[in-house]
Order: C-alpha cells, then sequence, then structure tokens
C-alpha cells in the first residue's frame, strides 16, 4: 500500500482569502497514476487541486490545509509500505483567522504569521518500515540544502527540482528532477513529462526496496 500527498495547501486568512502556492498536484497524481499501474493500493491525500482519478485501488482525500493533511497523514502512514511526500505543504499561516472579510479601509499593515504543522518532519519521526520519499524545492545552494532536508527528515531519498529550470517544476507539464538517496548518491535526470518522472522515481524506489 502506498501514501501519497499531492497539490498545494491553502491557510485562511479570513471568509475570502488564503495563504497558498502555485502547486497543480500533477506530479502528485502522476506518482499516483504509475503506483496504479504497478498494481498498489493507493491513499492519495490531495489538497485543492482540478486534477482527476478514476480507479477501484484508489483512495482519494481531499483537504485544504497542512493541518488537515496532517491529520490524514497520521491515520493512513503506519498502514502503508511506500510514503511519497509530494505536496507543497504551506510553512506559514495566519495567527489569526478572521471570520468576516478584511476590507480595504481597515487598514490592514501587518499579517501575523506561524508555522504550520511539518507533516514530514512527523513522518520521518514516526518512520517504522516505510520507504520514505520527500520532494525539495530550491532555488540556490540546491544540493547541499536537499542533503540537509534528506538527513534531518529521515528519508530514504529525495526528489530534487530547482526553481531555476525555466521550463519544468510547479506548474508546469513538465519537471527535471534530481534524486539523492540516503548513501549520498546523486542521479540527475533530463527534462521530462512529469508521467515520465513519476516512472523514474518509482523505478528508483523499486531498486532499492527489491
Amino acid at each position: 500500500e502506498i501514501l501519497i500527498t499531492a497539490g498545494p495547501t491553502y491557510e485562511k486568512i479570513d471568509l475570502v482569502r488564503f495563504i497558498g502556492n502555485y502547486s497543480s498536484g500533477k506530479m502528485g497524481f502522476s506518482l499516483a497514476r504509475i503506483a496504479l499501474d504497478l498494481g498498489a493500493k493507493v491513499y492519495l491525500i490531495s489538497g485543492p487541486t482540478s486534477q482527476k482519478i478514476d480507479h477501484p485501488n484508489l483512495e482519494q482525500i481531499d483537504i485544504i490545509s497542512a493541518s488537515e493533511m496532517f491529520d490524514k497523514v497520521k491515520l493512513l502512514y503506519k498502514k502503508v509500505d511506500i510514503a511519497i511526500a509530494s505536496a507543497a505543504v504551506s510553512d506559514f499561516k495566519p495567527l489569526k483567522i478572521l471570520n468576516k472579510k478584511i476590507k480595504k479601509e481597515d487598514d490592514i499593515k501587518l499579517l501575523k504569521l506561524k508555522n504550520t504543522v511539518d507533516v514530514l518532519d512527523y513522518m520521518g519521526q514516526n518512520k517504522k518500515n516505510q520507504f520514505l520519499v520527500g520532494f525539495a524545492l530550491e532555488s540556490e545552494n540546491e544540493i547541499k540544502n536537499a542533503k540537509k532536508k534528506l538527513k534531518s527528515k529521515n528519508l530514504d531519498f529525495i526528489v530534487l527540482n530547482s526553481l531555476n529550470e525555466k521550463k519544468g517544476g510547479i506548474n508546469s507539464d513538465k519537471n527535471k528532477i534530481t534524486i539523492i538517496k540516503k548513501n549520498s548518491s546523486i542521479k540527475d535526470f533530463n527534462l521530462k513529462s512529469k508521467i515520465k518522472v513519476a516512472k523514474d522515481i518509482f523505478k528508483e524506489i523499486i531498486h532499492e526496496i527489491i
């Protein structure tokens, strides 16, 4: 059984506004498609996205916020063999959510923020026999920062995306990745469609667990 997190999270500011990001969910849904093709039972926890899959072996759980994603991960994580955290979870949320729409004339000078719950950290700290894959989106010191995340989150490998890759990434149909493994080996891949990237990722996972 495989757990995949996908898409963005949205953190409410008031009744109509939120903090979010440009994640489309395409990478996570591509991973789910390949996992289903391989015959796996897939739990897909997804933030807001227009992506869709209809498959009898898929259980899709739709969430909005990081805390909702965290609650669903906690319920499912212990029962899976492989977990892939491809969601772009928002790092921050407002200190206070207003139960009305903020007006222009309210003269809001400063939006105070606090950290959201760290879903991937929980997965790393509570890992038993799961094979855990994380993602890193970096713009500078990419390999160094990805290696740091690999170690701090107790991952088996990390998939690095560069914000400097103009033709692929967070809201594109393509992606260019680098996989860094626990043994520090680094493997670069060419720019490809996200479904082909998902195939590459699963090929590397299968190589590690068999």
